[in-house]
C-alpha cells in the first residue's frame, strides 16, 4: 500500500514514474553500456553520429605552445589529462574537472576555454597555449609578471588559469575596462579571495603590454 502511495504522490508532484523505477532504469542503460563497451558521440563538423570504442587509441597531432606532438590518445581523454600526463605540462591545474572553478584554464586559437571538458581529438589542429607558453626562455610574460608585482596570489592554485583568462582578454581587447577584467576573470575561482589584486594585476598586464 505504501508502494502505491509513493507513486501516486510522485504523479502529483509531475513526475511520470517513481523514483525507484527511475533508479532501477538508470541502472540498466549503465549496465548495457559497459557490456556493449561502445559509447557514442557526434564528431565536430560531422552531422552522423560515429560508433567509437572507448579504449582505442587514435593518432592525433596537437600544436601546443607552438610547437606540434603527435599523440596517441582514446577519444575519452580530455586535453587537460594529455596536457599533464602525456606531455608533462602540469602548470594547467586539475581542479573541480568539471568545468566550474576554471583552474585548467587554456588558450584555444586564443580563446579561453576549461582543459577538463575539451577533449584532445576536439583540439587536433588548433593553437593550444598554456601557462608554460607565455615565458620567453626564462623570463616571465607581461600578464605572469604583473601577477608577481601586484600580489595576485595566495596559494596560488588557481593563478595558472587567472592568468590564462587575462592573457585571453588582452589577445582579443588590449584596453579592457574594469568591468570587462572582472567579467573575463568570472569563470575562475579564486578560494582564497584575492580577487581585487587579480584585477589590478590585469589592468597593470594592460598597460604594460600597451607600452
Amino acid at each position: 500500500m505504501k508502494k502505491k502511495q509513493s507513486i501516486a504522490s510522485d504523479h502529483r508532484r509531475g513526475w511520470s514514474i517513481s523514483r525507484r523505477g527511475f533508479l532501477a532504469s538508470a541502472g540498466t542503460g549503465a549496465v548495457a553500456m559497459a557490456v556493449s563497451g561502445r559509447i557514442f558521440a557526434s564528431p565536430m563538423g560531422n552531422k552522423e553520429t560515429a560508433e567509437m570504442a572507448p579504449d582505442v587509441l587514435s593518432k592525433i597531432t596537437l600544436h601546443v605552445n607552438g610547437h606540434p606532438h603527435d599523440l596517441l590518445v582514446e577519444p575519452r581523454w580530455t586535453l587537460l589529462h594529455v596536457l599533464r600526463e602525456t606531455l608533462g605540462l602540469t602548470g594547467t591545474k586539475e581542479g573541480c574537472g568539471r568545468g566550474e572553478c576554471g583552474a585548467c584554464t587554456v588558450l584555444i586559437n586564443d580563446i579561453p576555454r576549461y582543459a577538463c571538458l575539451t577533449l584532445a581529438v576536439e583540439a587536433e589542429g588548433a593553437a593550444v597555449t598554456t601557462v608554460e607558453g607565455l615565458l620567453d626562455g626564462e623570463t616571465l610574460g607581461p600578464v605572469q609578471s604583473a601577477f608577481v608585482e601586484e600580489d595576485a596570489f595566495q596559494c596560488g592554485y588557481c593563478t595558472p588559469g587567472q592568468i590564462m583568462s587575462v592573457e585571453g582578454l588582452l589577445r582579443k581587447n588590449p584596453d579592457p575596462s574594469m568591468d570587462e577584467i572582472r567579467m573575463a576573470v568570472s569563470g575562475n575561482l579564486c578560494r582564497c579571495g584575492a580577487y581585487s589584486h587579480i584585477f589590478k594585476a590585469a589592468a597593470s598586464a594592460a598597460k604594460n603590454r600597451r607600452k
